[in-house]
């Protein structure tokens, strides 16, 4: 991995100086840190996240057509009022059936868990809280107890389930139950049973770090691992959408704990290697989270089958929702092991997924694919100062693909993110750095079909943006243009796109190297002798 230590500080550097270094921040921003933002902030990236997070279970798990039966029982239209009257007389059964004794105690017991549970289950009113204030969580616990039958065992982790997918506090009304939740996912469990408290589990943990420390303080994750094994495809996608919602930071410990396990690595591959895409998802975002918070992981990782069943997917799928963290985990990969570069592009048509997810009308699948295509040909160039031996070919393999135009037509037309994103990619396409602190080589080819493909407005837009790392991004393409640009014509380009007008806002903008920066693009290219020699 690069060392920026020796990189010029930007007082230190000239004004021209800090475009190498920022081209090349545009890939490395320091991989671990960035690998750990970006685990960080998945989230916030997904509109689905909330959904990925917590999950209300609406349908039995047991594959039977009971629960949907049941559903059409509910009316659902009565009052709020009503149904929360109705959910604090189902808490009182709960507490009486466990008071009774005789015959019938137990379908009594079932049949109070049921209504609870369907009360729960229902979307139009939140009852929860209801629940919660009558008392519902202290006595689903005793319905927990070892020794009671599975049918009662799966009803009461199905509302705790639904109850942990609540608010905030209404989620951490579940601590009392962990425990037991914890010790039902173990082998003497049956296979429904533990699937339905790995749920449960799942919906605790996606809640927040304390909570999660709560969990693996209390040894959830080696359990959780077992059921990724399961031959019961909704049991393993159960048990990895859990971990993944456990393991995602930012503290790294419970990442690193999991990569300690045995035949975590074997699961991971094993459910890779299915054709459940479902699975495949769920065991993608397992990959995400240990690739950008273990390093150990990440080192085992890169050296197993895992990136090329990812890049296999990425090539083959159209699934949206798995297609995001295969690119995530691959990115990770990447940014973190100088390996990964030959290892994703010397496998046949690669480049033809990230194309694909270029070409793609999602706006979040598009973004992660950026980061992906810039550190596919630049990590290992940035590396070292000497220029790893196949930087450059990674670079004409790039180019020389379909993603050039698409780059070109991105850079142009589309979101901030993304533009800037493409513009990163496009800018890097253009250069071999010199592994000193000279301006880096351009490659002319590729700059001046770039520039002739109509890239150069958009990076004159990006110069006028008020962010001033997209502002410096645009004047160091414009740098790049007016430098190397054939036969001398790059100022004239860069001054019929209005160019010089963008570069002179910065004239006396109070950042000072962005001041510098443009001024010396300005003062260098059209001074007194611009034009003299036409």
């Amino acid at each position: 991995m690069a060392d920026d230590s020796a990189s010029p500080s930007p007082s230190s550097a000239s004004p021209l100086q800090h475009h190498r270094e920022a081209l090349k921040s545009s890939v490395r921003n320091t991989a671990a840190s960035r690998r750990r933002e970006q685990a960080i902030a998945i989230g916030k990236e997904r509109r689905e996240a909330l959904i990925r997070a917590k999950r209300v279970c609406r349908a039995s798990i047991s594959g039977s057509d009971e629960a949907e039966m049941e559903e059409g029982d509910m009316v659902v239209d009565e009052e709020k009022a009503c149904l929360e009257a109705k959910t604090a007389h189902a808490v009182e059964e709960l507490k009486s059936a466990l008071s009774i004794q005789g015959k019938g105690v137990q379908k009594k017991k079932i049949e109070a868990l049921r209504d609870l549970r369907r009360l729960l289950s229902q979307p139009e009113v939140p009852l929860v809280d209801t629940a919660i204030k009558a008392g519902a969580v202290p006595l689903l616990v005793q319905y927990l107890s070892f020794g009671s039958s599975d049918e009662q065992l799966l009803e009461a982790a199905w509302c705790l389930t639904n109850i942990a997918a609540g608010e905030p506090e209404e989620t951490k009304s579940l601590l009392p139950a962990l425990p037991l939740l914890i010790a039902h996912l173990g082998e003497k469990s049956s296979t429904l049973v533990a699937e339905q408290c790995a749920w449960a589990i799942g919906n605790v943990a996606g809640e927040g770090a304390e909570l999660r420390s709560t969990l693996l303080a209390q040894g959830a994750l080696r359990p959780l691992t077992r059921l990724m094994f399961s031959s019961k495809g909704s049991t393993a996608r159960t048990a990895a959408w859990a971990m993944s919602n456990l393991i995602k930071g930012p503290d790294p410990k419970a990442a690193n704990e999991l990569i300690t396990i045995d035949g975590v690595l074997n699961a991971i591959i094993a459910s890779l290697e299915k054709e459940d895409e479902e699975l495949a998802t769920e065991v993608a975002w397992v990959v995400v989270y240990l690739s950008a918070l273990s390093d150990r992981g990440i080192s085992l990782i890169v050296r197993s089958s895992v990136p090329q069943l990812l890049i296999g997917r990425l090539f083959s799928s159209e699934n949206l929702q798995l297609l995001i963290p295969v690119l995530r985990g691959l990115g990770n990969l990447i940014a973190a092991d100088d390996y990964m570069v030959d290892s994703v592009l010397t496998v046949g048509n690669n480049i033809i997924g990230l194309i694909k997810c270029l070409k793609s009308d999602n706006r979040v699948l598009r973004k992660v694919c950026f980061p992906l295509l810039v550190q596919l040909y630049l990590e290992s160039s940035w590396a070292l100062s000497n220029i790893a031996a196949g930087s450059f070919e990674h670079k004409k393999l790039i180019f020389a693909s379909e993603a050039t135009p698409v780059l070109i037509r991105l850079v142009t037309s589309v979101q901030f993110d993304i533009r800037r994103e493409a513009a990163y990619t496009l800018g890097n396409l253009c250069v071999v750095p010199t592994g000193n602190c000279e301006l880096p080589k351009i490659i002319v080819e590729h700059l001046v079909a770039i520039v002739d493909g109509g890239a150069l407005p958009g990076f004159i837009h990006l110069v006028r943006s008020a962010d001033v790392d997209t502002a410096g991004l645009g004047l160091q393409f414009l740098e790049l243009v007016m430098r190397g640009y054939p036969n001398k014509q790059g100022p004239k380009l860069v001054e019929m796109e209005d160019g010089i007008e963008a570069m002179e806002r910065f004239q006396f903008h109070e950042n000072e190297q962005m001041r510098n920066m443009a001024n010396g693009l300005v003062d260098e290219y059209f001074g007194e002798d611009y034009g003299l020699d036409e």
